[in-house]
C-alpha cells in the first residue's frame, strides 16, 4: 500500500470514529439528560473523549504530543467509567479497590510526563530518544494489559442480571484495548508503529461504537460486586505484569549506560530476577500473604462467606473413592482448618469414658501423644463454654477469665509451637469433638471475625459429627436387633427340640430293652446336636443368613426326610399320589415341615394319626400338614397366627409360624390355614411348580380334611 492510501484511509476511519463515538454521546444524553446513573454520565464523558481523540488524529500526526494526550485522556476516562461502575454499587471498599486503579491510573501519569518532557511542539510529532519511546511503548503494554483484566474480572463478577446489560460494553472496552496491545507490542519489537495497524485504527473503533451502542440500549442497572477469586487473580497479574516490566526498564537501564559488560550484565539481571520470581511465585506464603493483604485493604470483612460456606459444605461432604464414611473426622479437621489457611489439624473425640482420644490427625503427623490428652476440668470447661482458645495467648499468660477457666494446659500442646487454636465442637451442649489447628504460614492473631465464623462452622461440624455418633449408634442398635430377631428363632427351635427330646425320655422309659429304639434314639440324639450345631452358627456374627436360591427339585424325598425323623415320635401317614417337582429350596422346606409337624403333633392325641399330603393346586405344589387335634379359634386364625409373639400354646413363644410364612415367602410361595374348633387344622404350604400347566389335571387336586367333612 502507498503512503498515500494509507493515510486517506486512516483520516477517512477516524473521522467516521469521532463522528460515531460524538453521536452516541449525544444521543445519550438526550434520552437520558444529566439525571442518568453516574456510570452513564462518565459514559458519555469517555465517549466525547474518545470523538476527540479521533479528530486529533485528523488535525495532527500520529505521535505528536497532541495526540498522545487525547489517547491518555481518553484512556483514562475509559478506566474511570469502570471505576464508577464497581464504585457505585456501594458493595466495594473504596480504599481498597482503588489500588488497582491507582496502578493503571499512575501509569497513564508516568506516560504524561513523558510526552509532556519530550521535545517539540504539541502540533509536531516529538523526536525523542529511543529510550523514551520504548518505555512509553511498554507502559502503554502494561495498562491496556491490566485494563483488559480489570474487563475480565469486572464481567465476571457481575450479578447475573446486570451481566446481560454490561456485556456488550466490556466486549468494546476489551477489543479497543486488545488492539491497542496489538500495536504497541508491533512497535517494541519493531521499534516502529506500523502503518497498516494505526490506518486501520479509526475504523475499528468505529465498529466498536456499534457494539457499545447496543449494550447501552439493553438496560441501565450498573450493579457488579468484585469477587475475592478476581481480586487475588487481578492483584497476581498486577504484580507479574509490573515485576515483567521491572525487569525490562532494568536491561534498558543497563542497555543505555553501556560499556564493554553491558550485555553480560542485562543478561545476568535478566536471570536472577527470573530466578527469583520463580522461587517467590509459587511460594504458598508468597500466597498466603497476598490473600491476607486482600482481605486486609481490599474488603471490609475479611471472609466471603458464601465461598466458604459453599467450599466447607463441599470438603465436608465429599467421600473417598470407595464411599467410605470412616474419613469424616478428617474431613471436619480439614474444613474447619482451611478457613483460616491453618496447614495441618487434631480432632479429638470422646470415648465411652467420657475421655478425649485422637479421632483424625490432618497433616499433622504421627508422633506419640499421650494417653490423657487433656484434664477432664478443661473437657469440662470447653463443653461448658464454648470457648475458642488463642494458644498464643495462653503461651504469654494473659489474664482472662475464659482462658483461666480452662485450667492448665498439658505440655504436649504448650511446647509444640505448631499449635495454634483450640476449639470445641458443641452440639446441644455436648461436646462431640475438640480442634486443635496449627498456626498457619502467616501468622495473625484472632478478631472477632474470625471467632465468629469458626464458631459457625464448629457448630455445623458438630451436627454432622453428632449424626455419624448417632448413626453409629443405629447400626449397632441394628445389629443387636438382628441377634435377637435371630436368637427368637433359635430360641423356637430349641423348644422343639426340648419337645422331642422329652418324647423320647418318656419312650424310653418303656422300650429302653428295645434294641431297634435304642438304635433310633441314637441317631435322634445325634439328629438333635447337629441342628443345635446348626443353630449356634446362626448365631455367630460372621453367619450371613443366607439360604440357598430355590431351584427345581422333587418335593416327596423332602417330605419324606421330615417324617421320619418325626415319625419317631408320632404316627404320621404320607400320602403322595405322584411326583411333584417345584422351585424349592430344602433347606428351607425342610425347616418348615419340621415346625408344621412339631406343632400338629403336639396337638393331636398320642394315638390320632398326622397326615402329611403333596399335591398341586391352582399352579401350585402343595403340602398339606393335617392333624385332627382341638383346633384353632378363628379369631386368632385371622387376627394373630402369622404374627410374632403371637401364641395359643401355654409357653410358647409365637416365633413358628411367622419364621415358616417368611420362609415360604423367600422361595415365591405362601402358606395357608384352615382349622375349625374341635375337628382340627390344615397348614398348606404352596410352592412355585416346575410345570403349572401339569396342574391342570383333576386327580392331582387332593381335598383337605375341612372340604371332605363338609361333603
Amino acid at each position: 500500500m502507498t503512503m498515500s492510501f494509507l493515510l486517506s484511509f486512516m483520516l477517512f476511519g477516524h473521522a467516521l470514529a469521532s463522528a460515531a463515538y460524538a453521536a452516541l454521546a449525544v444521543w445519550l444524553i438526550h434520552r437520558d439528560g444529566w439525571a442518568a446513573p453516574n456510570p452513564q454520565k462518565v459514559l458519555i464523558a469517555a465517549l466525547m473523549t474518545t470523538a476527540v481523540w479521533a479528530v486529533t488524529l485528523l488535525i495532527t500526526p500520529s505521535g505528536s504530543a497532541l495526540t498522545e494526550l487525547a489517547e491518555i485522556a481518553r484512556n483514562g476516562l475509559w478506566l474511570g467509567f469502570m471505576a464508577v461502575l464497581f464504585f457505585s454499587s456501594g458493595r466495594g471498599n473504596a480504599g481498597a479497590a482503588g489500588y488497582i486503579y491507582t496502578v493503571l491510573s499512575l501509569v497513564l501519569g508516568v506516560q504524561m510526563v513523558l510526552v509532556l518532557a519530550g521535545p517539540g511542539t504539541v502540533l509536531e510529532p516529538t523526536m525523542q530518544p529511543v529510550a523514551l519511546l520504548t518505555a512509553h511503548w511498554l507502559l502503554s503494554m502494561l495498562f491496556v494489559m491490566g485494563a483488559m483484566v480489570l474487563v475480565h474480572d469486572l464481567y465476571t463478577s457481575m450479578d447475573q442480571e446486570a451481566r446481560w446489560g454490561v456485556s456488550l460494553p466490556m466486549a468494546a472496552l476489551a477489543g479497543m484495548w486488545g488492539y491497542d496491545l496489538n500495536l504497541y507490542t508491533n512497535a517494541y519489537l519493531s521499534q516502529n508503529l506500523s502503518p497498516e495497524l494505526l490506518a486501520a485504527r479509526g475504523f475499528a473503533m468505529a465498529a466498536l461504537v456499534v457494539v457499545i451502542a447496543l449494550g447501552t440500549n439493553r438496560n441501565r442497572k450498573w450493579r457488579v460486586r468484585l469477587s475475592r477469586q478476581a481480586a487475588f487473580q487481578s492483584a497476581s497479574l498486577i504484580v507479574i505484569g509490573g515485576y515483567l516490566l521491572l525487569m525490562l526498564l532494568a536491561s534498558l537501564l543497563i542497555t543505555t549506560i553501556g560499556g564493554d559488560y553491558a550485555r553480560l550484565a542485562q543478561i545476568s539481571l535478566l536471570f536472577v530476577m527470573f530466578v527469583g520470581a520463580l522461587l517467590v511465585m509459587p511460594s504458598g506464603k508468597f500466597r498466603a500473604w497476598m490473600r491476607v493483604w486482600l482481605a486486609k485493604n481490599f474488603y471490609q470483612h475479611r471472609y466471603d462467606y458464601r465461598d466458604e460456606w459453599m467450599r466447607f459444605t463441599d470438603t465436608i461432604s465429599h467421600r473417598d473413592a470407595e464411599g467410605a464414611a470412616g474419613l469424616l473426622e478428617m474431613r471436619v479437621i480439614k474444613a474447619v482448618a482451611d478457613i483460616c489457611d491453618s496447614p495441618a489439624g487434631l480432632l479429638l473425640v470422646p470415648d465411652n469414658i467420657g475421655r478425649l482420644r485422637i479421632g483424625a490427625r490432618w497433616n499433622w503427623g504421627k508422633e506419640d501423644l499421650p494417653v490423657r490428652l487433656l484434664p477432664q476440668e478443661t473437657v469440662a470447661a470447653f463443653a461448658q463454654s464454648g470457648f475458642i482458645a488463642d494458644l498464643d495467648e495462653v503461651r504469654a499468660g494473659e489474664e482472662d477469665g475464659a482462658l483461666a477457666a480452662l485450667g492448665e494446659l498439658p505440655n504436649w500442646i504448650m511446647q509444640d509451637n505448631r499449635a495454634w487454636v483450640m476449639m470445641p465442637f458443641l452440639h446441644f451442649g455436648s461436646l462431640v469433638g475438640l480442634a486443635i489447628l496449627a498456626r498457619p504460614r502467616i501468622a495473625r492473631k484472632l478478631d472477632w471475625e474470625d471467632l465468629d465464623m469458626l464458631r459457625v462452622a464448629g457448630a455445623q461440624a458438630a451436627s454432622y459429627l453428632a449424626e455419624a455418633r448417632g448413626q453409629e449408634a443405629l447400626t449397632e442398635a441394628q445389629r443387636f436387633d438382628e441377634f435377637n430377631r435371630r436368637f427368637a428363632f433359635i430360641m423356637h427351635d430349641i423348644k422343639n427340640l426340648v419337645s422331642q427330646l422329652s418324647l423320647l425320655t418318656r419312650n424310653a422309659e418303656r422300650h429302653a430293652d428295645n434294641p431297634e429304639f435304642r438304635a433310633d434314639m441314637v441317631e435322634t440324639l445325634r439328629a438333635s446336636v447337629g441342628k443345635m450345631n446348626d443353630m449356634l452358627a446362626r448365631l455367630s456374627q460372621h453367619h450371613k443368613g443366607k439360604s440357598a436360591a430355590p431351584m427345581v427339585q422333587s418335593l416327596t424325598p423332602l417330605v419324606e426326610d421330615a417324617v421320619r425323623d418325626k415319625a419317631k415320635l408320632h404316627p404320621i401317614v404320607i400320602n403322595a399320589p405322584r411326583r411333584v417337582e417345584a422351585f424349592a429350596d430344602g433347606g428351607r422346606v425342610g425347616s418348615i415341615l419340621a415346625h408344621l409337624l412339631q406343632n400338629a403333633i403336639e396337638a393331636s392325641a398320642p394315638d390320632a394319626n398326622v397326615e402329611v399330603r403333596l399335591g398341586t393346586r391352582a399352579g401350585m405344589a402343595t403340602i398339606c400338614v393335617i392333624d385332627h387335634g382341638k383346633g384353632i379359634a378363628e379369631d386368632f386364625l385371622r387376627e394373630h397366627l402369622f404374627k410374632p409373639f403371637q401364641s395359643t400354646k401355654e409357653g410358647g413363644f409365637g416365633i413358628g409360624a411367622y419364621e415358616a410364612q417368611m420362609m415360604a415367602q423367600q422361595m415365591g410361595g405362601r402358606i395357608e390355614v384352615e382349622s375349625e374348633l374341635g375337628v382340627g387344622s390344615v397348614f398348606t404350604v404352596h410352592l412355585p411348580l416346575n410345570d403349572p400347566k401339569g396342574a391342570a389335571s383333576p386327580d392331582t387336586v387332593l381335598p383337605t380334611p375341612m372340604k371332605e367333612k363338609a361333603a
